[in-house]
């Protein structure tokens, strides 16, 4: 079977229940530091920098219990600042293309775009393109896991694109990818793009209903 540069995939499920599982996925190493203020605590500090606490205790060992941070403390932070404008720019041309065929936009969600980009840093990691990953199983699992509540759920999958206009043009130039762009169904959306060793990215689009 030919190795192609670019491939795409999807996966469109309905659910009815959440799904609950364990998983332990990797982050990006690139990191900044925060300077801990008055009334932070750390779950302030996660969603104020759009990340989740379980990804600051693993990256700041030094934390030995969550609930006790000091003033004056310098944690680390994951830094998703050069990529979330692409992210974000795929949530826009999601919506360009909606609105094209009278469809409402999406609303970005930034906790499904956590969703998104532990998917494409695990098929990054684990150098696979699948929406199946060997650490966690399906992306959907992931959405239960970190307390999100929906009623149907999609999800495209991409690599080797190298620009958001790129990987649009590839989902939409495919009838599955397309239907999940333009679910009628969805009303949220995630993103998330990591960029490998090599300098390849991979993309991850998470839909939901809720």
């Amino acid at each position: 079977m030919k190795k192609y540069s670019k491939k795409i995939l999807i996966l469109s499920v309905i659910f009815a229940c959440l799904m609950q599982i364990n998983v332990c996925a990797k982050m990006q190493e690139k990191t900044y530091d925060y300077v801990v203020k008055a009334g932070d605590t750390l779950w302030k500090i996660a969603v104020k920098n759009q990340t989740g606490v379980s990804e600051l205790v693993a990256i700041n060992p030094k934390i030995s219990n969550a609930n006790m941070i000091m003033v004056g403390q310098t944690i680390k932070i994951p830094d998703i600042r050069s990529t979330q404008s692409q992210e974000n720019e795929v949530a826009k041309l999601v919506n360009v293309e909606r609105s094209k065929v009278g469809l409402p936009p999406l609303k970005l969600n930034w906790e499904l775009s956590r969703v998104a980009r532990v998917k494409s840093q695990d098929m990054s990691d684990k150098n696979y393109f699948s929406h199946n990953s060997p650490t966690f199983g399906s992306t959907f699992s992931l959405i239960g896991k970190y307390g999100i509540v929906y009623s149907a759920a999609g999800e495209n999958i991409a690599y080797g694109y190298t620009t958001p206009s790129a990987v649009m043009n590839g989902w939409m130039n495919s009838p599955g990818h397309r239907a999940n762009i333009l679910g009628k169904q969805y009303n949220q959306i995630g993103v998330g793009m990591v960029k490998n060793s090599k300098g390849q990215l991979y993309w991850t689009q998470v839909f939901i209903k809720q």
